[in-house]
């Protein structure tokens, strides 16, 4: 018997934004919230499958909409507890429908928007985090935890309109996999940001990204280990002469990609 009407899942519930909605605009400070409404009122907004529109339809440039979610590295998966790690990034994009014969024999195709960029004084449009780790667990389809993945980028940190504000860990977006061991959640940072590549200014001056380990049950950040460049992929472990491996391919700009291989002292 088939379903009167497309089904609607709803375990486990999101673990990303899934529509780009006002309520979700930057708030650092009220003058970049009033900055970034006023960009994202040049746009269609709404929740998730409001449909794009032709440009210029309504004096709007298009439809914001969140790209966002898990990508090609995937998850991690514990077959004793039944709880999926994934990572997860916060974008937004533009859909504007327009008419190109010179382009394409459809009626529209998705075309530049031609609109305000979707940052604020190089900050991005939506708040953070912009990058996450979520613990669901599939036998109750239910969210055990979330945490920010991400150390807050240099170009925050150090903004000049965010100068004596208290930010706290934003994330960071990038293409990312996670590792589950038998405690832990290993991952390591990643970069998808136009300013700082996914670098940031460790504590002692050193420019480069970490690679975190998370307690598998809690989500508490219990270990970080210096990378010179952001993650790309996803981590692997193997076992050689009774010691445990963690290898994580790393690259960036003007750092060449490489395979790191980290183990704890004997």
């Amino acid at each position: 018997t088939y379903s009167p009407t497309q089904p609607f899942p709803t375990k486990p519930p999101p673990f990303e934004r899934q529509g780009f909605e006002l309520d979700e605009l930057i708030d650092f400070t009220p003058e970049l919230h009033a900055e970034a409404l006023r960009i994202a009122q040049q746009y269609r907004t709404g929740p998730v499958f409001t449909p794009p529109i032709r440009r210029g339809a309504g004096d709007k440039f298009g439809t914001l909409f969140v790209p966002n979610g898990a990508n090609w590295p995937g998850g991690s998966y514990d077959p004793e507890t039944g709880i999926l790690y994934l990572f997860s990034q916060t974008l937004s994009r533009v859909l504007a429908m327009q008419s190109l014969p010179e382009r394409s024999d459809m009626a529209f195709i998705n075309g530049p928007a031609r609109g305000p960029g979707q940052t604020v004084q190089g900050l991005p449009l939506m708040k953070p985090p912009w990058g996450r780790i979520t613990a669901i667990d599939l036998n109750t389809g239910t969210i055990v935890w979330q945490v920010p993945h991400g150390e807050t980028p240099d170009s925050v940190r150090r903004h000049p309109a965010l100068r004596g504000v208290d930010i706290p860990r934003t994330g960071r977006k990038g293409p990312v996999g996670t590792l589950t061991t038998k405690t832990l959640v290993i991952s390591g940072e990643g970069g998808r940001n136009a300013i700082d590549r996914g670098f940031f200014t460790t504590p002692d001056g050193r420019r480069g990204a970490m690679l975190r380990a998370y307690d598998k049950a809690t989500g508490e950040n219990v270990g970080e280990v210096y990378m010179p460049a952001p993650q790309t992929g996803t981590p692997m472990t193997y076992l050689h002469d009774g010691r445990q491996y963690v290898v994580v391919a790393v690259g960036g700009v003007n750092v060449p990609a490489r395979l790191l291989a980290y183990t704890l002292p004997n």
